[in-house]
């Protein structure tokens, strides 16, 4: 069965790449039994495709590649390999034991790299699309090419090799934002162009990959989707080269939170996505920004008085999607210098304390005092303040 299927569709698939250009990221190197632990998360939790590594670039990433594959029980397990027929190979021996593999071959297109990286002809390029791809079909249906750097390539010639790669057996085409150049409109455009002028783009199911150079990465990435792409390359965290790739959570989210205007699906258990986020920081050390969407420590968390009043009345005055939804408990009510009277009183009624309004208003007196001095005022600051009021009443 290939990914083919549902290119008619509104599903969007998942193709995680955490392991592979997630890794990438300077510092987030992992060991084998880490990389097992995410991979068994990322199809425990419904990623459609994981891009368990780059199988030529050391021994050690093709026994994970293929231990992967061994263990995978729903997920495609796919490989990275250049348009290279060494690469192809170790690639299809990485991920042979998988009940569905996929070969992911990819060049560069747009002429910056073809001159200074690849030093070819365009027409060497072109021939290296159809070699690499028909290669790469002759191991498994599950074939996908990319165009490194596409959103800066000539787009006359990035239909061409569109073309040549589907012809030659290519069932998913992915055209990256490979430097986080594009805007959301420009990749819409580029995506509707390309599926209008590749006539036999209706084979192929196209894909998004971006990158978050100029933070417009899951923009782009929905933008494309907006294009007719009906894959989405991305990573947990948003961990990957230079300023990190689209994030999982933030695409799947904004996705599953905003139907109205996003009329799609993807296969995703959303509560697991905390879950996710956590492991992955935990065997890379990367710590999630607190102001992360989705996942950040704050993304739930309200300050404002008025915030906590409203979040009090109805959560929905203040949060579009449940933190349930993403694996979180619930939400915080921070107490700090800009909490209110009702917030307040509510954390006192949590501690265990009624009190008369008198003894209310100097706790409350003590407390801004407190949180004046202090970025957040703990439970126990909280209980101090109030056996000062009590005392002094």
């Amino acid at each position: 069965m290939t990914m083919q299927s549902i290119s008619t569709e509104d599903r969007v698939v998942i193709f995680d790449t955490t392991l592979r250009d997630g890794e990438q990221c300077p510092g987030a190197s992992m060991t084998l039994e880490e990389k097992l632990q995410v991979a068994e998360l990322l199809d425990h939790m419904g990623v459609d495709v994981i891009e368990a590594g780059f199988p030529v670039a050391s021994d050690g990433d093709f026994a994970a590649v293929r231990e992967i594959a061994r263990r995978a029980r729903s997920a495609v397990i796919c490989g990275l390999a250049r348009a290279d027929i060494p690469d192809i190979d170790r690639c299809a021996e990485a991920i042979e034991p998988a009940k569905r593999g996929r070969i992911h071959t990819f060049i560069a297109t747009s002429p910056l790299h073809i001159k200074h990286k690849l030093r070819m002809e365009p027409h060497e390029v072109l021939e290296a699309v159809t070699a690499s791809v028909r290669h790469a079909r002759s191991y498994t249906d599950d074939v996908e090419w990319s165009c490194e750097d596409g959103t800066r390539s000539e787009i006359d010639f990035l239909c061409r090799c569109v073309e040549a790669a589907i012809l030659a057996g290519a069932t998913t085409i992915n055209i990256p934002d490979t430097v986080g150049y594009a805007t959301p409109d420009e990749y819409r455009r580029l995506f509707e162009t390309v599926r209008s002028r590749v006539p036999n783009s209706d084979r192929a199911v196209f894909s998004v990959h971006c990158h978050d150079d100029l933070g417009l990465a899951v923009a782009n990435s929905l933008a494309g989707i907006a294009g007719g792409a009906r894959q989405v390359e991305c990573t947990i965290n948003g961990i990957g080269e230079r300023a990190g790739n689209a994030s999982l959570e933030e695409v799947v989210m904004a996705i599953r939170t905003r139907c109205d205007a996003m009329p799609y699906v993807t296969g995703i258990e959303s509560t697991m996505l905390m879950h996710a986020s956590q492991l992955v920081s935990a065997v890379t050390s990367f710590p999630v920004q607190y102001n992360k969407a989705i996942v950040g420590r704050n993304a739930f968390a309200h300050e404002s008085g008025i915030h906590q009043d409203g979040m009090l009345k109805n959560a929905q005055t203040y949060e579009i999607m449940t933190p349930e939804s993403v694996g979180v408990s619930k939400s915080t009510l921070v107490m700090g210098k800009h909490s209110g009277r009702r917030a307040f009183r509510e954390k006192l009624k949590e501690l265990g304390y009624t009190f008369d309004e008198g003894t209310l208003e100097e706790s409350f007196r003590l407390f801004k005092d407190l949180a004046d001095r202090k970025k957040v005022v703990k439970d126990s600051e909280i209980e101090a303040v109030v056996a000062m009021a009590t005392f002094s009443a």
